[in-house]
């Protein structure tokens, strides 16, 4: 069985999607997608600077309309047994297995990067990644500090990643450290993602999700509050809504698909980072990127 699986934030690069555009889907898509956010994002994903990808109304459709396209590309290829996506890569995931419209799901990216940013500026926070520990005892230790910080991000065993207030952070860095975490590396991220600092965001972002449609996919998805096998469309927005503010449970996804019977991972979209955690699950899955069918 095959698992399609979507990266998230941070899988930008300049010149994503350029080898797409000749192709006449991924042309029209990508010109809908410059007319809806207004202006041509896709210039700045084909011939951007690094600084230009890294602003927020450009990350993060950026990432969904590479992911998406790439995958409408696949045409008779793309015949996936279950999908999953890494936080953003969600949104992309369910676009691309039908459970929601290709303009319903950039709408939503567009509001839930810009929902995010309005969050990051009302309180100063940040993330770090833990290498090396449990995930019980990052958790464990992160409930013990007296201030904002949880779990918010399982990589893969042995990577979890916390997110919270700044100085919630740094002191589970010190503790964490001192528990035996080989590392306790600070993001260069703007906010706590997936944390209870982004309960602004999930708020307005529940408003626009509440408005849209969602149908059943053409596979089941795995989504990161909820890992495993669904294709209900109410449980479906209720795990979407809830998952600005909850942890992205990616090494369970992953592992509960093996269980499920996948045989092999394609990744769909900018970067292989999704394929590195899966192997880190289990090292003799076979994994890949998707590449667009020639013309």
């Amino acid at each position: 069985m095959k698992a399609y699986i979507f990266p998230g934030q941070g899988a930008q690069f300049s010149g994503m999607g350029k080898d797409l555009y000749e192709n006449p889907i991924a042309k029209d898509l990508f010109e809908k997608a410059n007319e809806i956010i207004g202006f041509r994002i896709s210039d700045i994903m084909f011939s951007g600077t690094e600084e230009e990808l890294k602003e927020t109304k450009v990350t993060q459709p950026a990432i969904f309309l590479h992911s998406v396209i790439l995958a409408k590309t696949l045409g008779d290829d793309f015949k996936p047994d279950m999908v999953a996506g890494h936080s953003l890569g969600e949104f992309s995931a369910l676009v691309s297995a039908s459970a929601l419209s290709f303009e319903d799901g950039l709408r939503l990216v567009i509001t839930r990067a810009n929902a995010m940013q309005k969050a990051c500026e009302i309180q100063p926070s940040t993330m770090a990644a833990i290498l090396g520990l449990a995930d019980t005892v990052v958790e464990d230790v992160c409930k013990d500090i007296d201030e904002v910080v949880v779990a918010a991000n399982y990589n893969c065993p042995g990577q979890v990643v916390i997110s919270g207030s700044i100085a919630g952070v740094d002191k589970a860095c010190e503790a964490l450290t001192a528990a035996g975490a080989k590392r306790a590396l600070k993001l260069n991220v703007g906010g706590a993602f997936h944390s209870p600092l982004m309960e602004p965001a999930r708020v307005e972002l529940q408003e626009a999700i509440e408005k849209v449609s969602i149908s059943s996919p053409i596979c089941p998805i795995y989504q990161n509050v909820y890992p495993q096998a669904n294709t209900d469309p109410e449980k479906i927005k209720e795990n979407l809504i809830t998952q600005l503010t909850g942890a992205v449970r990616w090494t369970q996804a992953v592992e509960q698909m093996i269980a499920d019977g996948a045989s092999e991972f394609v990744e769909v979209g900018p970067g292989n980072v999704l394929q590195g955690l899966v192997k880190k699950v289990n090292r003799a899955m076979p994994t890949s990127s998707a590449t667009t069918v020639a013309i």
